[in-house]
């Protein structure tokens, strides 16, 4: 079923400079930020394989949840989002983090980091993904150099002289498209990555990811904790406030997959006992669990992120595991570089699905992968590893880190995306 709003009907004579297979929050970035570079001078197709709530008049509509998915954005992402114009709106129903407090359980080593030292804002923002995902649709449809399909999925790609060849299921009806990029955004269990045998490099962390919405009677005040224990690493994020006002927050916990099943299976009142001692009190007594879901980690990578006329972005390029929060945030970076990169090749007459145009954007961009990837991949080991001497490392560390400025500063541009190197949009006019 079609939409209204930005174009959103395809026929068979249609070409495109770029296809999306893929229209969720990586792919319609990605759409919104080439559109705004290239100033509409590129013509774009967003194939999404859900159907989408209808258009409400171009105003994004929040539906609050107590149960509600979360991003956290880093600073990095807010310049990003500034940029395109979104913010004011997304920052509407959205929770600033002024302060993270990262800390191991039964040790005092621990380190504070503060926006105001930094001299930002905040240091990253709490965005429900629902809200986030309305506000982007939202703005694509305002864009009528953006052709919107739904649902459609991507099911086969062939390269050509000139373009490839697309082949989309339209809602059961087949029908084909030439584009001269396909940008693959269909996740990290990507079937179009599969079917055109593009492999990958899976580091399987053996664990799984609890992930539930907290209430606690204190208030959390822009706080943000990451807290290691003998089960796994913890996050905590602060959140709205639930529709009773209680303080709410977002947690992620990472732990064997025995205990996560156990824990899941548990009652609400057991499960806030086991956190409640694993965490501490530093945020009050926790007095609500919503809905618990888990789900496998595993750092993946793609082996290949561009070929001639085709480059993967998002989860199906690489995934992270979440407790760092990185994933989003470098997938944002990724396709704000990818898109100066078309943007400056279409205003030069390059064909941008050649691959001296699609290894440009792997030349810009590679360096920050690979930071940002052995970076959370390093956090989470470090603090995985058990033992006495292990652990007084990680005490004697967290302590040199909170009295180092000039350690703690580049260890927070590192989470905020703040790093040198990193896109942050400074080139959209």
């Amino acid at each position: 079923m079609s939409q209204t709003g930005a174009t959103e009907n395809v026929t068979g004579a249609s070409d495109y400079d770029v296809v999306i297979a893929g229209g969720g929050m990586v792919g319609i970035s990605f759409a919104l930020l080439l559109n705004r570079l290239s100033r509409a001078n590129v013509r774009i197709l967003v194939a999404e394989s859900f159907t989408v709530p209808a258009s409400t008049n171009g105003t994004p509509v929040y539906r609050p949840s107590f149960d509600a998915r979360a991003t956290a954005l880093s600073y990095g992402s807010r310049c990003i989002l500034e940029n395109l114009g979104i913010w004011n709106t997304l920052q509407q129903h959205a929770t600033s983090i002024t302060d993270i407090h990262v800390s191991e359980r039964n040790r005092f080593g621990s380190v504070a980091l503060n926006a105001q030292q930094r001299g930002w804002p905040a240091l990253g923002t709490v965005v429900e993904n629902a809200w986030l995902g309305n506000v982007l649709i939202s703005e694509l449809r305002k864009q009528p150099g953006i052709e919107w399909l739904s649902p459609a999925q991507v099911i086969d790609c062939q390269n050509g002289i000139d373009g490839a060849c697309i082949t989309i299921d339209h809602d059961g009806t087949q029908k084909t498209v030439t584009t001269k990029l396909l940008a693959i955004a269909d996740g990290a269990q990507s079937g179009l990555r599969t079917r055109l045998n593009i492999g990958t490099r899976e580091h399987d962390y053996q664990q799984q990811a609890i992930i539930a919405n907290i209430c606690c009677d204190k208030p959390h005040a822009g706080w943000a904790y990451e807290r290691f224990t003998d089960w796994g690493p913890m996050a905590l994020l602060p959140l709205t406030p639930a529709s009773d006002a209680a303080p709410r927050m977002a947690l992620v916990w990472t732990m064997k997959g025995e205990r996560a099943q156990e824990l899941l299976s548990s009652s609400d009142a057991e499960f806030l006992a086991t956190l409640q001692q694993r965490f501490g009190q530093r945020q009050g007594r926790f007095t609500r669990v919503g809905q618990r879901y888990s789900y496998d980690l595993k750092l993946t990578e793609a082996s290949e992120q561009i070929r001639r006329q085709i480059v993967l972005i998002g989860n199906a390029a690489h995934s992270l595991h979440p407790v760092a929060g990185q994933g989003f945030n470098l997938a944002l970076r990724d396709v704000q570089r990818l898109a100066e990169v078309i943007a400056q090749a279409t205003a030069e007459c390059e064909s941008i699905g050649e691959l001296t145009v699609l290894r440009r954007y792997r030349e810009r961009q590679q360096l920050d992968q690979t930071r940002t990837l052995i970076f959370s991949n390093r956090i989470t080991a470090l603090f995985e590893k058990p033992g006495l001497v292990v652990g007084g490392l990680r005490h004697v560390g967290l302590l040199a880190l909170d009295l180092n400025v000039d350690l703690k500063n580049r260890f927070v541009d590192q989470t905020a995306g703040f790093h040198p190197g990193a896109a942050l949009g400074n080139a959209i006019g």
